[in-house]
Protein backbone atom coordinates (compact mmCIF):
# COMPACT_ATOMS: atom_id res chain seq x y z
CA UNK A 1 0.00 0.00 0.00
CA UNK A 2 1.12 3.11 -0.34
CA UNK A 3 1.67 5.98 2.09
CA UNK A 4 -1.34 8.18 3.12
CA UNK A 5 0.77 10.69 4.69
CA UNK A 6 2.45 11.18 1.36
CA UNK A 7 -0.78 11.31 -0.89
CA UNK A 8 -2.01 14.08 1.80
CA UNK A 9 1.33 15.82 1.72
CA UNK A 10 0.48 15.98 -1.97
CA UNK A 11 -2.19 18.99 -1.34
CA UNK A 12 -0.02 20.26 1.47
CA UNK A 13 3.76 19.28 2.05
CA UNK A 14 4.28 19.90 5.65
CA UNK A 15 1.28 17.31 6.65
CA UNK A 16 4.26 14.77 5.37
CA UNK A 17 7.10 16.62 7.83
CA UNK A 18 4.83 17.75 10.85
CA UNK A 19 2.16 15.22 11.25
CA UNK A 20 1.64 11.68 11.72
CA UNK A 21 -1.21 9.77 10.24
CA UNK A 22 -3.58 7.30 12.24
CA UNK A 23 -5.91 4.84 10.38
CA UNK A 24 -8.66 3.10 11.08
CA UNK A 25 -9.40 0.40 7.81
CA UNK A 26 -13.11 -1.12 7.26
CA UNK A 27 -14.81 -0.38 10.60
CA UNK A 28 -17.99 -1.91 10.27
CA UNK A 29 -20.89 -0.92 11.53
CA UNK A 30 -24.69 -2.28 11.14
CA UNK A 31 -26.36 1.37 10.19
CA UNK A 32 -30.04 1.94 8.78
CA UNK A 33 -29.12 3.67 5.14
CA UNK A 34 -30.42 4.11 1.60
CA UNK A 35 -32.80 5.04 -0.25
CA UNK A 36 -34.26 2.02 -2.20
CA UNK A 37 -37.78 0.09 0.15
CA UNK A 38 -35.30 -3.24 0.31
CA UNK A 39 -32.85 -0.48 2.31
CA UNK A 40 -35.11 0.58 4.78
CA UNK A 41 -36.12 -3.15 6.24
CA UNK A 42 -32.73 -3.14 8.19
CA UNK A 43 -29.57 -2.16 9.04
CA UNK A 44 -26.85 -2.82 6.15
CA UNK A 45 -22.95 -3.38 6.88
CA UNK A 46 -21.06 -0.23 6.35
CA UNK A 47 -17.28 -0.27 6.22
CA UNK A 48 -15.64 3.24 7.21
CA UNK A 49 -11.97 4.22 6.66
CA UNK A 50 -10.53 7.14 8.00
CA UNK A 51 -7.17 8.48 7.80
CA UNK A 52 -5.74 11.94 9.96
CA UNK A 53 -2.93 13.97 10.00
CA UNK A 54 -2.23 14.92 13.78
CA UNK A 55 -0.07 17.63 13.81
CA UNK A 56 2.77 16.39 15.86
CA UNK A 57 2.79 19.77 18.20
CA UNK A 58 -0.23 18.97 19.69
CA UNK A 59 0.22 15.11 19.89
CA UNK A 60 3.90 14.38 20.05
CA UNK A 61 3.68 11.13 21.50
CA UNK A 62 6.50 12.57 23.18
CA UNK A 63 6.60 9.68 26.30
CA UNK A 64 5.01 6.57 25.77
CA UNK A 65 1.39 7.07 26.65
CA UNK A 66 -1.62 7.85 25.12
CA UNK A 67 -2.41 11.03 26.98
CA UNK A 68 0.18 12.68 24.33
CA UNK A 69 -1.90 11.49 21.32
CA UNK A 70 -5.04 11.09 19.46
CA UNK A 71 -6.69 8.09 20.96
CA UNK A 72 -7.83 5.76 18.15
CA UNK A 73 -11.39 5.43 20.25
CA UNK A 74 -12.51 9.22 19.50
CA UNK A 75 -12.80 7.79 15.56
CA UNK A 76 -14.98 5.18 16.54
CA UNK A 77 -17.02 7.40 18.87
CA UNK A 78 -17.91 10.10 16.29
CA UNK A 79 -18.80 7.42 13.97
CA UNK A 80 -21.08 5.28 16.56
CA UNK A 81 -22.35 8.98 17.81
CA UNK A 82 -23.30 9.90 13.82
CA UNK A 83 -24.33 6.72 12.95
CA UNK A 84 -26.75 6.74 16.06
CA UNK A 85 -30.39 4.89 15.24
CA UNK A 86 -31.47 7.04 12.94
CA UNK A 87 -31.71 6.06 9.40
CA UNK A 88 -29.45 7.98 6.68
CA UNK A 89 -30.43 8.22 2.85
CA UNK A 90 -27.09 8.74 1.36
CA UNK A 91 -23.93 7.56 2.06
CA UNK A 92 -22.56 11.31 0.71
CA UNK A 93 -24.16 12.98 4.01
CA UNK A 94 -22.92 10.57 6.60
CA UNK A 95 -19.60 10.18 4.85
CA UNK A 96 -19.52 14.53 5.21
CA UNK A 97 -20.73 14.22 8.70
CA UNK A 98 -18.20 12.12 9.49
CA UNK A 99 -15.22 14.14 8.31
CA UNK A 100 -16.68 16.86 9.46
CA UNK A 101 -16.36 15.61 13.47
CA UNK A 102 -13.03 14.09 13.12
CA UNK A 103 -12.07 17.41 11.72
CA UNK A 104 -13.81 19.52 14.75
CA UNK A 105 -10.70 18.58 16.88
CA UNK A 106 -7.87 20.76 16.95
CA UNK A 107 -5.28 18.48 16.52
CA UNK A 108 -6.20 16.92 13.37
CA UNK A 109 -4.78 18.91 10.53
CA UNK A 110 -6.40 17.20 7.63
CA UNK A 111 -8.67 13.88 7.04
CA UNK A 112 -9.94 11.06 4.92
CA UNK A 113 -13.21 9.01 5.33
CA UNK A 114 -14.64 6.50 3.16
CA UNK A 115 -17.19 4.80 3.30
CA UNK A 116 -18.47 1.82 1.91
CA UNK A 117 -21.10 -0.54 1.53
CA UNK A 118 -20.42 -4.53 0.45
CA UNK A 119 -23.51 -5.65 0.78
CA UNK A 120 -25.68 -3.87 -2.71
CA UNK A 121 -24.83 -5.53 -5.67
CA UNK A 122 -23.81 -9.36 -5.77
CA UNK A 123 -21.11 -8.65 -8.77
CA UNK A 124 -19.28 -5.79 -6.96
CA UNK A 125 -17.56 -6.23 -3.77
CA UNK A 126 -19.31 -2.54 -2.14
CA UNK A 127 -19.88 0.95 -2.72
CA UNK A 128 -18.40 3.90 -1.47
CA UNK A 129 -18.13 7.51 -1.06
CA UNK A 130 -14.73 8.81 -0.18
CA UNK A 131 -14.08 12.97 1.14
CA UNK A 132 -10.82 14.48 1.69
CA UNK A 133 -10.60 17.59 3.40
CA UNK A 134 -7.35 19.71 5.02
CA UNK A 135 -7.49 22.69 7.04
CA UNK A 136 -5.95 25.83 6.78
CA UNK A 137 -2.42 25.85 8.27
Amino acid sequence: MNSMLLAFAALEPRLATDCRLLSLRRHERAVRIGVHDFERSGPQRLWFDVDLCVRLERAAAARDDIADTLNYDFIRERIAAIVGSAHHELQETLCDAVLVAVLARPEVQAARVATRKPDVYPDSASVGVERVAVKPW
